[in-house]
């Protein structure tokens, strides 16, 4: 990861059933039709770590006037972890999960498997409604939709302006900045992912897209790579190898890669939005002169990695239509600025980034919904963890990466991963 206004009140009721589920439906699913109290159906969420979500949680409880009430599950940190949680639980039709919280990675994989629901009719609507293209596709799998989009991410060049004045936009150009800072005697590192994990695969997929090419086929069912692959492998070669790579880069995750630039080590970082709000805390005299630029390209400015989070309702819910109420509640515009604003978690929802403190939590707010026109998602595959699992072994440490080779062996293991041989699920 690796980012409006506020929902309307609950109608009042006035007797009829009917009348208050159609005005439910006019409230965009935020309000319920009861009058509280120990009733409620309860609504489990399985989220990822947010320091926010209590807060959303309670204003949507609020919201619900008793139709439900959401209680909030949190997961492990890591999302291999978290994934690994909920897929063990999901086999198992452990019908205590509602609302997942799911990386925008995992959506083929519990659709296929059968274990999240599709989303249809004025539900749908609801989860499509203002959510910039991109990221709604990261909750579709053969065409049909199996969550609502939450947040959304882009990286992109965070870089010191007292150092390099003007931002390169290609990773060439980064390089060749490095190795003027290098000469000069200044901090010249630029902090990438390069630790065999997910962030490594990441920085490969965007150098392909980069490039003109794709990893896997549009439907998942194929291994492409192709000459664009070649060009990527080069491309991380040259940088692990040059002036710019940090002796730690084959273990710098996004942490590690804001930590040296904040420490006045690195010059320069590929990395998510979240990095801002952490400067401006923690290093407030560096602010002044940590500015942002699109991700770099092969030839000019590329395509930035996709990340981000959708709410999924589990197939094995007992309280399947009051799930789907409490997600969109969980996801809506207001819900979305208070991540946004508080988390560091870029909405998915357009609209929302000219909502009330959106200016001043993202000044780079159009530079993301630039990038995000653009973005490279991570292939769809229901298989994608064995595909990222062999590919980041592949990889690493990309100092080593003979082009001709690696390319051969990605191809190789990620045919194998793709039926599932040879790795672990």
């Amino acid at each position: 990861m690796l980012m409006g206004g506020g929902g309307p009140a609950g109608p009042r009721r006035r007797g009829a059933a009917a009348a208050c589920a159609a005005a439910t439906l006019a409230a965009g699913f935020l309000s319920g039709c009861g009058s509280g109290g120990s009733g409620a159906r309860v609504i489990s969420l399985y989220n990822a770590p947010q320091q926010s979500m209590g807060e959303i949680v309670k204003r949507c409880n609020r919201l619900a006037r008793g139709r439900y009430r959401i209680v909030l599950n949190t997961l492990p940190r890591g999302a291999d972890d978290q994934r690994e949680q909920l897929v063990r639980r999901l086999a198992a039709a452990d019908s205590e999960l509602d609302v997942l919280g799911m990386d925008v990675t995992w959506t083929a994989e519990l659709a296929e498997a059968g274990w999240i629901r599709e989303w249809t009719g004025p539900f749908a609507a609801e989860a499509r409604r203002g959510v910039t293209a991109r990221p709604l596709d990261t909750a579709v799998w053969q065409r049909k939709l199996y969550a609502a989009p939450y947040n959304t991410n882009v990286q992109l060049l965070w870089y010191r302006s007292d150092l390099i004045p003007e931002p390169p936009t290609t990773w060439t150009g980064l390089m060749a900045a490095s190795a003027r800072l290098a000469a000069e005697g200044k901090p010249h590192y630029g902090e990438v992912t390069g630790a065999q994990f997910e962030g490594l695969v990441v920085w490969f997929n965007s150098l392909v897209a980069s490039a003109g090419g794709r990893i896997l086929s549009p439907d998942g069912a194929r291994v492409e790579l192709g000459p664009q692959a070649l060009v990527a492998l080069k491309v991380l070669r040259a940088f692990a190898r040059s002036k710019a790579a940090d002796p730690s880069l084959s273990n710098t995750k996004e942490d590690d890669a804001r930590l040296a630039v904040e420490s006045g080590r690195g010059a320069y970082e590929i990395n998510w939005p979240f990095v801002y709000a952490s400067m401006a805390e923690l290093k407030p005299a560096m602010l002044p002169h940590f500015k942002w630029a699109p991700y770099p390209g092969i030839t000019g400015s590329g395509r930035a990695p996709l990340g981000g989070a959708n709410f999924a309702v589990s197939r094995y819910s007992k309280n399947p239509q009051a799930a789907f109420q409490a997600a969109l509640c969980l996801r809506d515009p207001e819900s979305q600025r208070v991540a946004a604003v508080k988390d560091g978690l870029p909405p998915t929802i357009e609209s929302v980034y000219g909502a009330s403190g959106m200016a001043e939590a993202y000044p780079m707010r159009d530079t993301i919904l630039a990038a995000l026109k653009t973005a490279a998602a991570r292939p769809k595959t229901p298989t994608y963890q064995n595909v990222s699992t062999v590919t980041a072994v592949t990889l690493s440490p990309p100092s080593a990466i003979d082009p001709p080779r690696t390319l051969r062996t990605l191809r190789n293991l990620i045919s194998d991963a793709l039926q599932s041989k040879g790795v672990l699920p």
